[in-house]
């Protein structure tokens, strides 16, 4: 018994001791601002990438919701679907809104994800609101 007991206490504290050495993994603000300029694309590219994947993905599910006869399914993964695709803008354009909305201390703990599909969402709008906003009036 005592020396499960040992064994116990000894993982718990191997274990612990092994969460505070490992790297901090926050990509937030803070992480975006030390980041050099070709790092700041190669982020934002491998993003758009791997949302770009995910939404190719989301057609499985479509098929499968088709299949089973999931009801309201279409209408959730296009939704889906809209806010995880960041390709609309150019990567220049992510890279200088990110560093506005960084340059806000508010939303320097915002994770770099969030912050990118909040800019996706964002661009969204402004664009359903463009075409109402520019017809002309007789």
């Amino acid at each position: 018994m005592k020396k499960f007991a040992s064994g116990v206490v000894l993982g718990f504290l191997l274990s612990w001791g092994f969460s505070f050495a490992a790297p901090n993994l926050d990509h937030n603000g803070f992480f975006w601002k030390k980041l050099d300029r070709t790092a700041k694309v190669g982020y934002v590219s491998g993003y758009a990438d791997a949302m770009q994947v995910s939404v190719g993905k989301l057609d499985n599910l479509l098929v499968a919701a088709e299949l089973f006869r999931w009801k309201g399914a279409k209408k959730i993964l296009r939704q889906l679907s809209r806010e995880l695709a960041v390709s609309d803008l150019p990567s220049d354009e992510l890279i200088r809104r990110l560093n506005e909305l960084y340059a806000n201390r508010q939303y320097n703990e915002l994770d770099l994800g969030s912050a990118l599909q909040l800019l996706a969402m964002r661009a969204g709008e402004s664009a359903e609101q463009a075409p109402a906003t520019n017809t002309p009036s007789k």
